[in-house]
């Protein structure tokens, strides 16, 4: 399983709680798409989890020496592009996909959880630990061999799946 993160907004600590702390301990990777706001917070996941990840807006130095801006990212045969998204506007974000020929593009910043159907799927997981005035959430996706997709669902820490999706390999262009 894929789990996808964003915004966690911490100081001391990675904040999972519920269904988000069980999804990342059974994650087989985690993606974080930014805004950890500490190198302590990046430590614990890094302790917790095997992660990849950006860096946000908010994050300092410190972290930004340790992650990159954008990641390119390989999971079950799909390639997913990551970025914060704080420097793009919808078609930036939609563009990089196509430049990366990305199956996915993940981001995060507005704290917003949804997935955007389109020639590049773009997926916001919101903040599983500061949502704000939005619904908290993180992503979850498995890879069906069978049917060659990955099948995906935004979930709240408390376990409510409230979108499900699918995600398409696309041709190597």
């Amino acid at each position: 399983m894929l789990v996808v993160l964003s915004d966690t907004h911490g100081r001391d600590s990675a904040r999972l709680e519920g269904r988000t702390a069980e999804a990342v301990d059974a994650a087989d990777l985690v993606i974080h798409a930014g805004d950890y706001m500490t190198e302590t917070v990046l430590d614990a996941f890094e302790a917790r989890c095997d992660i990849r990840g950006v860096y946000g807006n908010n994050d300092p130095p410190a972290v930004r020496e340790r992650v990159p801006a954008e990641e390119l990212v390989e999971w079950a045969g799909l390639r997913i592009a990551v970025v914060h998204g704080h420097e793009h506007t919808d078609t930036a974000l939609s563009m990089l996909g196509r430049q990366t020929n990305a199956d996915l593009l993940v981001f995060g910043h507005s704290h917003a959880p949804e997935f955007r159907d389109g020639p590049v799927p773009m997926l916001n997981p919101g903040s599983h630990a500061d949502p704000r005035w939005n619904r908290p959430g993180h992503a979850e996706l498995e890879f069906d061999d069978a049917a060659g997709r990955a099948e995906g669902r935004l979930v709240e820490p408390a376990g409510e799946v409230f979108e499900r999706f699918v995600v398409d390999p696309r041709p190597l262009e």
